[in-house]
């Protein structure tokens, strides 16, 4: 259990560091994306429900709090966790059923944040978010499945050599 908490407490580190360090503009929307989803759904793909809900939802509320957004900071560690956990939870399903895991993922994540960005900022906000939050889960998914592959690679390969 140590082992594990140490790992997400890394990876918690990695996604924050990088998310804050890594800011990719989209002309489109003035804005930019991170790695944040990215990282969550590789966790998740990887470390299953738990997993993807503690470093989901941990990354994105330090996020916001070194970002200076302290508002968000409640919103991000609710709907980052429940992304996180539900792609764990989808993806340890029999039928390994990885690409919806990941469109469900998205789908709360848009959702969520258009909900708390009409909550924080009205109705007219929340719609004028939903196109840069598809980039960004987009993005996500995109980066995701490769980080997944290498970091369950290197956990295999730290495995063996252990034993």
């Amino acid at each position: 259990m140590t082992r594990k908490i140490s790992v997400y407490g890394l990876l918690i580190a990695a996604i924050v560091a990088l998310s804050l360090m890594i800011l990719i503009p989209v002309p489109a929307t003035n804005g930019f994306v991170t790695l944040c989803d990215g990282g969550i759904y590789a966790v998740a793909l990887v470390f299953g429900p738990f997993g993807g809900a503690i470093v989901g939802g941990l990354s994105g509320g330090l996020i916001d709090l070194f970002s200076g957004y302290p508002q968000w900071m409640i919103f991000s560690l609710l709907i980052h966790g429940l992304q996180g956990w539900v792609v764990g939870y989808y993806k340890e399903k029999p039928t390994n059923k990885q690409w919806f895991a990941l469109a469900l993922g998205s789908v709360l994540m848009v959702a969520g944040y258009f909900g708390a960005t009409s909550f924080l900022y009205g109705q007219a906000a929340g719609w004028a978010s939903l196109i840069g939050n598809l980039i960004q889960s987009g993005f996500g998914v995109l980066v995701g499945l490769p980080i997944s592959r290498i970091l369950k690679r290197a956990l295999l390969s730290s495995h063996l050599q252990q034993n």
